[in-house]
Order: structure tokens, then sequence, then C-alpha cells
């Protein structure tokens, strides 16, 4: 217990004075995740609206197949990543392996899922709730799209919010396709496993206390942009 306190207060040591080596991990992995989930938006928005309001064959294996990737195994996406980009692979070339950009590739695998198939079920749901009003104005399907996004922006960034709570926590892939080196590639989730294998308890701790703090923000930002949501459709 006497080792759970100091190695407690220890952590939080570090968290106030802002530890340099403490600091430079939160940062790369706030870095990576920033940029995994922006690129991840890019693409998944618009996939996911198109699937929501335009009819073509195999929409519904579409809808399914979106829906079965938001728990895609990250330790199957660090993989297949893997053997893409390593030196035997199509994309050995480049010489990704082992770099933030090789982790970014990785969370945008995991995160465009997320946010195609649930912005798929806002627009979906909006089109259903305005479509007789919108085609009464003379708004197909393409011309409601932008209407429709506006009028789902909170929800749908409900929908980014969720794609980053995923990045920020993910493990598995980052781990096999960034190596954990030190001051490369080590985000908060690897290091923590490693001081743990290390017994190193106080900086394993201190990047706990981070990303505990990280994932009530994020759900707490979701929760209010939820209620604001709620509140401009009752009205």
């Amino acid at each position: 217990m006497t080792d759970f306190g100091s190695a407690l207060a220890a952590a939080f040591s570090l968290v106030i004075h802002l530890d340099r080596d403490l600091g430079e991990i939160v940062l790369l992995s706030l870095r990576v995740s920033v940029i995994a989930v922006f690129v991840a938006a890019l693409i998944g928005l618009p996939i996911g609206a198109a699937v929501a309001l335009f009819r073509f064959p195999g929409r519904t294996v579409v809808a399914v197949i979106l829906n079965a990737l938001m728990g895609l195994p990250p330790v199957v996406v660090g993989l297949i990543v893997y053997l893409l980009l390593s030196r035997a692979g199509p994309f050995g070339v480049l010489g990704l392996l082992f770099t933030p950009t090789a982790m970014v590739i990785a969370q945008i695998l995991l995160v465009t899922p997320i946010i195609a198939a649930l912005t798929r079920q806002v627009i979906e749901d909006l089109w259903v709730e305005y479509e007789e009003q919108l085609r009464s104005l003379g708004a197909k399907p393409r011309r409601a799209l932008a209407t429709l996004l506006w009028d789902g922006r909170f929800s749908l960034l409900t929908a980014v919010l969720a794609g980053f709570g995923r990045a920020s926590a993910e493990v598995g892939a980052v781990m096999i396709v960034g190596g954990n080196i030190d001051h490369v590639t080590r985000v908060m989730t690897t290091a923590i496993a490693l001081e743990v294998s290390k017994g190193d308890l106080a900086l394993a701790l201190g990047l706990g206390i981070i990303l505990v703090v990280l994932s009530i923000a994020v759900n707490g930002a979701a929760f209010v942009l939820k209620g604001t949501a709620e509140r401009g459709q009752a009205r």
C-alpha cells in the first residue's frame, strides 16, 4: 500500500511539474490521434452521408460492413499495416514502418468506420424526419446533403469525438506499427504498458491519469454536444 501511495504521489508530481518525458509522450499521442481523426473525418463523413442518402446496389451490404468494421480488432489492423509497410510489402520503399506516420495510418483505418457508421445513422434519421419537407421544396438527396450535414453537426461532432476516444486509447495497432521507440513512436498507451512491465509505476500512473482525464473530457464534450443537438431538434 505504501509503494502504491508513493508511486501515486510521484505520478501527480510528474503531471503537476510537467515532466519532460511525460510531456513528450502526451504531445506525440495527441498529434498522432488528432491527425488520424481529422483525416478519418474527411473520409468517413462523406462516406456515411452517401450511404445514408443514395440508393445503389449493395447499399445494405456496405452499411453492414461499416457497422462490422466498428469492432475491427486493432491488432489485425496493426498486422495489415505492418505487412503493407514492411520491406517486403508493397509500400516498404517509403520507409514508413516504425514512424508516427505508420501509427496515423493504423488509427485512420480504425477510426474511419466508426465515424462513417455513426454518420450514416445520423443522416439517415434526419432524412427520414425531413424527407417530405425537403422534397416539397424540390430538394433531392444530393441537394439536401449539405442541409442535413449542417442540421446534424452536433451529432456528427459527437461521432468524431467517439473516433478520437478510440484513437487515443488504442494500443495494439500502434505498438505493432510504431514499435514503441523511445522519443520516436512512444505514445501514452504503449508507454503505460512498457513502464508497468519495467516496474516504473510513477510514470505509468502519471500517463494513466492524463489518459483518464482526456477520456472524461472527450465524453463530457460528447454529452454536451448530444444535449445541444437534442434541444435544437426539440425547437
